[in-house]
């Protein structure tokens, strides 16, 4: 842990300057990797062949050097692997059955996530392996999941969605059935998580992209509760394991989630005042982010600017550069470099 800044950062220690990774580091921004998608056929067997994936993960590390390694896949890859079904198209992103009802919750497998997960963990072992044989020595190895909402409204809207309204009114309209769901897939998750760590993975991050559209009561109900329970069983596996938590425009209810759920680390999203967050979240927990991705895309004095800022509001405290949001395809690589290099010298 001492040569890994990151590590050392969600073990509550400042580091200066702050370690540095960014979400969606590989991705299509990158031509080598859209090379390799290129000949890769559909995106879910990327994610399922273990040399391509590793390869994928590997390409923004020996590019810059980044301090955080996370795991290329998809937080649909649960589901998918639980029998739900999953496919994606092209400029539709995923489509998945709609699941409506207890026989589709009976159709769910475990047994058959854990068989189906097989590649995705040997990517993570490959990668973990590739760090250490290129002398990536600094770099700690993320491994991540769908936070159990989030990918609760994928299944229940059968894709994307501007409010996932379908998913909340089931959630009102059906309690049991719906708690039913997120139950399983807390379930599942730690399985895959811990899966992702006797692999590998050095630390894991939960990402509950829409967290944000719940009222404050099913926040707790289907956000918090269930991020609790999942940091409760990774930790009696794996007392050492350190967690970072993305509760997406969780906004007045950020502090509630980082005082219940005991992550190590929360992900800031981009509507977040550092310095309020700063100030607010207990010293020992790491905050993590939160660079605008459009100011990295438009890159020059804008970049500097808010990135400086950034700094010095997390100065002094356990904190990890990153987005507030994952990288968008339109990205120049040279605007990544910067971002590394502005942060390296801070």
């Amino acid at each position: 842990m001492a040569d890994k800044p990151l590590l050392r950062v969600l073990a509550g220690e400042s580091v200066w300057p702050p370690p540095i990774w960014l979400m969606r580091q590989a991705g299509r921004y990158l031509p080598e990797y859209r090379e390799i998608r290129a000949g890769a056929g559909d995106f879910i067997a990327l994610c399922t062949a273990p040399k391509l994936a590793a390869e994928v993960t590997l390409q923004p590390i020996r590019r810059f050097g980044f301090d955080g390694a996370i795991l290329f896949s998809d937080i649909l890859m649960v589901p998918w692997a639980l029998g739900h079904g999953l496919r994606f198209a092209e400029g539709e992103g995923p489509i998945l059955p709609k699941f409506l009802d207890t026989p589709g919750l009976s159709a769910l497998s475990l047994d058959r996530l854990d068989r189906e997960v097989a590649p995705i963990l040997e990517t993570v072992s490959r990668v973990a392996a590739g760090l250490k044989a290129e002398g990536h020595d600094h770099t700690a190895l993320i491994g991540f999941a769908g936070s159990p909402f989030t990918v609760a409204c994928y299944m229940v809207e059968g894709g994307g969605s501007k409010d996932f309204a379908e998913t909340r009114r089931l959630a009102y309209a059906d309690p049991a059935l719906f708690s039913g769901l997120i139950d399983l897939l807390v379930e599942a998750t730690v399985r895959y998580l811990s899966a992702q760590v006797v692999a590998g993975a050095e630390t894991v991050m939960l990402f509950d992209s829409w967290a944000g559209v719940l009222s404050p009561s099913l926040f707790r109900a289907h956000v918090i509760r269930p991020t609790a329970s999942i940091v409760a069983a990774l930790r009696s596996r794996f007392p050492g394991l350190r967690i970072i938590g993305f509760p997406r425009l969780a906004g007045a209810m950020l502090a509630e989630y980082v005082a219940t759920t005991g992550v190590d680390a929360v992900a800031m999203d981009t509507s977040v005042d550092p310095v309020r967050a700063s100030a607010e979240l207990p010293a020992s927990v790491a905050v993590q982010g939160n660079l605008d991705p459009m100011a990295l895309l438009a890159g020059g004095e804008a970049l500097s600017e808010q990135a400086l800022s950034i700094l010095n509001a997390t100065r002094g405290r356990p904190a990890i550069f990153n987005l507030g949001h994952g990288i968008v395809p339109q990205t120049p690589p040279a605007h990544v470099g910067a971002l590394v290099e502005l942060v390296r010298g801070a």
